[in-house]
């Protein structure tokens, strides 16, 4: 297969093959590859929020005390290949096509045997710990893609510490009803005898994984975020002092990423006492030089232009607290695209009041909301909400972001959020827009 073949493979499967939690199939897809996962070390990181950019930031910190470090990590948010990275470098199209191929061989003989076809996660699981294996990484950042316990990720047996972010009501029709519940799935990925880092959090949250720690003998390290210390913080950063470090600048925008970067900080105190070679420049400069797109990315300057993942409440409130922080007294647009089985009524209920219009559009995804559907439950809920502003649904990205450019003088905020999976295409569009 050709690169172009092997993304379209990639979108048969996925039609094809439902989300399917459990490890039996991925198990039996890379015995038939040679289990490649088995000669790599990973650094294994599950949770609601926060999992990407707590993963960049330790993926950054490593790189920058001269590891070679493989970065997992899902959806893409610009292109295709930087879900998979070697020290920032995303895998090539070639590597993606030649590896792919090898991997649907694979599958295709499960399927010759009577077994069920892997899915499309599981598939590009394989193929990034092939690309890993052969390209000699000293350590792997390992995303979960939902859960923990179950999820095509957690057969990897060689984890030097697993790490569990914020933990929140999400995916519930697969991972549970209840916080604990969630809680408990998503420490799955903690290993006998390796150590854990929790973000600090609930102590709803804080009892279960500490519990499991306990059944696993995992040493627990709990991350303190609420002595996270500010010194500076605006539209290109923020400065902080957290334990022993003293001014900690880091790039990304968004009041809560000082929650996700103390958590970080927690990993690399393991790392270094698990004989990692990790100088405290090395830190510093990690930190500082940190790249996660999609999460609270500024665009453009004049107007002021962003883009968020925030798909769930939680990440909705995080959202709400960095217009808070960096956007106060301006005038605000939305433009909102959000999967149906996300809880967009709360979603919008949180965000709404803030903005003074707001764009509905439908992402390029199957699960995707309506855009006239979103439009109506904002409508419906904007009197209990506090929402005063206007909604309008959009038929397109490209009529959504010149309607937006249009609306906003230079002193205003447009943000768009609500799921990663439409994104990319937007900043594509916006480019355009700009350059015209």
């Amino acid at each position: 297969m050709d690169f172009t073949e092997a993304i379209d493979y990639i979108d048969q499967v996925t039609k094809k093959k439902n989300i399917v939690l459990g490890l039996s199939s991925m198990r039996e897809l890379l015995s038939r590859l040679g289990n490649p996962q088995d000669d790599l070390s990973f650094i294994h990181i599950a949770g609601t929020n926060g999992k990407g950019s707590t993963l960049a930031f330790i993926a950054s910190v490593c790189r920058a005390a001269g590891c070679r470090v493989g970065r997992y990590n899902s959806p893409s948010v610009f292109s295709y290949c930087e879900k998979i990275q070697i020290n920032g470098v995303p895998i090539s199209e070639a590597d993606v096509a030649r590896l792919m191929t090898e991997v649907r061989t694979a599958a295709d003989s499960m399927e010759a045997d009577g077994l069920s076809c892997p899915t499309a996660f599981e598939i590009e699981t394989a193929v990034s710990f092939l690309y890993f294996r052969e390209q000699n990484c000293e350590l792997v950042a390992l995303e979960t893609g939902m859960g923990g316990e179950t999820d095509a990720t957690n057969v990897v047996k060689t984890t030097v510490c697993s790490v569990i972010t914020s933990v929140s009501m999400d995916h519930m029709k697969f991972l549970g009803n209840t916080l604990e519940e969630i809680a408990r799935v998503k420490g799955g990925i903690i290993k006998q005898g390796r150590p854990t880092v929790l973000c600090g959090q609930s102590s709803t949250v804080t009892e279960v994984i500490r519990g499991i720690c306990r059944e696993k003998e995992s040493p627990l390290r709990i991350s303190r975020p609420e002595t996270v210390k500010i010194v500076e913080t605006g539209a290109d950063g923020t400065v902080f002092d957290y334990g022993p470090y003293r001014g900690v600048k880091i790039p990304l925008l968004g009041a809560y990423q000082v929650i996700n970067a103390s958590t970080a900080l927690e990993v690399v105190e393991i790392l270094k006492e698990l004989g990692y070679d990790i100088e405290v420049s090395a830190v510093y400069e990690g930190m500082a030089s940190v790249v996660w797109p999609g999460r609270f990315q500024k665009l453009l300057d004049r107007p002021v232009f962003v883009i968020d993942g925030a798909h769930n409440p939680e990440a909705a409130q995080r959202l709400r607290d960095s217009i808070n922080l960096y956007f106060t007294n301006k005038r605000i647009l939305y433009i909102m695209g959000i999967l149906a089985d996300k809880d967009y009524r709360e979603i919008t209920a949180i965000t709404a009041p803030l903005a003074e219009r707001i764009y509905t559009v439908t992402p390029g995804s199957p699960r995707a909301l309506p855009a006239e559907t979103l439009k109506a439950c904002i409508e419906g809920q904007a009197e209990t909400v506090g929402f005063h502003g206007t909604v309008e649904a959009k038929g397109s990205l490209s009529k959504a972001v010149k309607d937006s450019l249009s609306w906003a003088g230079e002193e205003d905020v447009i943000l768009a959020f609500g799921s990663l999976s439409y994104l990319g295409e937007l900043s594509n569009v916006l480019k355009e827009n700009i350059h015209d």
